[in-house]
């Protein structure tokens, strides 16, 4: 009676060992298999993902690029306007200048207009 009860156990044991070591023999190579299989399947998705991000990182760099030129184009017309403040200046200087050519002009039309490089000495003192 030992003798068969002893061969049961023997026979569970083996059977279990030898159960154990078939799912260790293929369970790798199944899961090496399906791990190949999603990769050859979602390869072709994840390199156009990543040409697409090139181009989007290409892009974005030409308009960070526009956008720090507008900038610092902003910034040295700001920086401009003194330079703004002086051609004012000078603009209405030159148009004073013209309305008293103007004026000497219209009270004496039959003389003749004064060189600018001689010194006029009807013409009235300029304000500069």
């Amino acid at each position: 009676m030992e003798d068969q009860e002893m061969q049961l156990k023997v026979r569970r044991v083996s059977d279990k060992f030898t159960e154990s070591m078939y799912v260790l023999a293929n369970e790798p190579s199944v899961a090496l298999y399906r791990l190949q299989e999603h990769v050859r399947r979602s390869l072709p998705e994840l390199v156009q993902h990543k040409t697409d991000m090139q181009s989007w990182e290409e892009q974005s760099q030409g308009a960070i690029y526009s956008v720090e030129y507008a900038c610092s184009a902003v910034k040295s017309m700001t920086n401009s306007s003194m330079y703004f403040k002086n051609i004012d200046g000078l603009l209405r200087q030159a148009i004073s200048m013209k309305e008293q050519i103007s004026s000497t002009q219209g009270r004496s039309d039959v003389n003749p207009p004064p060189s600018p490089l001689a010194p006029d000495s009807h013409a009235p003192p300029s304000s500069s």
